[in-house]
């Protein structure tokens, strides 16, 4: 079995260069697009995928018609991420939004106890730097630990039976100093590029999805030994790698997350994961978005790309950040059953 030690992955916290502050690195894109009353302001366009857009035209004053949710659906289908600049959200036109993109949105486990919860919104995830009495999280505590696992790249609650299909991350408050930065990755044009040999052999791989995992890699000395609890909150999940995003087209369905590769030992496991994470990762694959003001918004399809945060610094001033997520209906939603577990072993 592969030590802890050699799985240990570590990202640093990585920003665009200052001249680039303020913007997306937007390579082989149209300057805008224009549907109905939307501007599409694409970000990465390649010869056989494009990925990530900044959308402009959305009244969030006001309850979002079905109309203008479908349009942005098939959007989101098309581009994977979608970015919203100065929403003006609160809490709970955040939820209502998020709640017209699925029948039901996962609810928070509160690790840490609800009395202890800064928005103490079951809907909602605090993703934020600050601590309930409006100090700012320090390396000592538990949950700077816990969140070294946000800078590894992932999928949103692929450690579920019944996966994540959208979250929606806004921000409130004043704009960070010091490394606001999310960055994305397009899973389905990293597939694509990938040899035909390579595809064939992992066609059929299914692999184990486990949170603690994430979490040792990140902190291993604080999550050697996950607490009892958190166990029982998080147990393990199954998922095929090689899954068809919304568009048609075959994508992998990866995270930092992933654990085992059923039929193969740890080491060979992360030998293959990593091998991949590193493939989807590659700066083609991937652009960067600042966080500027309060009520920015993005949005992304956990099922066709991955993503990662800034690490925590002691330098960094006040991230206020939510998330609702929505979860998955759809006919691969609820991963590999336990038969079919045994029959890819």
């Amino acid at each position: 079995m592969a030590s802890l030690t050699n799985l240990t992955r570590t990202y640093e916290n990585t920003c665009p260069a200052p001249s680039d502050a303020g913007t997306l690195r937007i390579r082989g894109a149209a300057a805008e697009v224009q549907e109905g009353s939307l501007i599409i302001k694409p970000v990465l366009v390649s010869e056989n995928s494009q990925f990530g857009a900044e959308v402009h035209g959305v009244d969030w004053s006001r309850a979002i018609s079905a109309h203008v949710v479908k349009q942005l659906v098939e959007l989101q289908d098309k581009y994977a991420v979608l970015i919203f600049r100065k929403t003006g959200l609160d809490n709970a036109r955040h939820i209502a939004f998020a709640q017209q993109l699925g029948k039901e949105l996962e609810v928070n486990p509160f690790f840490y106890g609800k009395q202890n919860d800064r928005v103490g919104e079951p809907s909602l995830w605090d993703v934020g730097n600050i601590n309930l009495d409006g100090s700012l999280v320090q390396p000592d505590q538990r949950r700077w630990q816990h969140s070294l696992g946000n800078a590894l790249w992932h999928t949103d609650s692929s450690y579920h039976q019944q996966r994540s299909k959208y979250s929606l991350l806004l921000s409130h408050g004043n704009p960070v100093k010091g490394g606001s930065w999310t960055h994305f990755a397009d899973t389905r044009r990293a597939y694509a590029d990938l040899p035909q040999a390579k595809m064939e052999e992992l066609e059929d791989l299914v692999i184990e999805h486990d949170l603690w995992h994430s979490r040792k890699l990140a902190s291993p000395e604080t999550y050697s030994n996950p607490l009892p609890h958190e166990l029982a909150l998080k147990p393990p999940a199954y998922h095929r790698l090689v899954q068809t995003a919304p568009d048609g087209r075959k994508t992998l369905y990866l995270a930092a997350h992933a654990k085992l590769v059923l039929g193969r030992s740890l080491e060979e496991s992360q030998r293959l994961i990593w091998e991949l994470i590193e493939h989807c990762t590659q700066p083609k694959y991937v652009f960067s978005m600042e966080w500027l003001d309060a009520g920015d918004m993005v949005w992304w399809d956990n099922r066709q790309s991955m993503h990662r945060a800034n690490p925590y610094t002691t330098s960094m001033t006040a991230r206020d950040v939510r998330r609702a997520t929505v979860i998955d209906d759809g006919p691969l939603a609820y991963g590999v059953i336990e038969q079919e577990r045994n029959a890819a072993i």
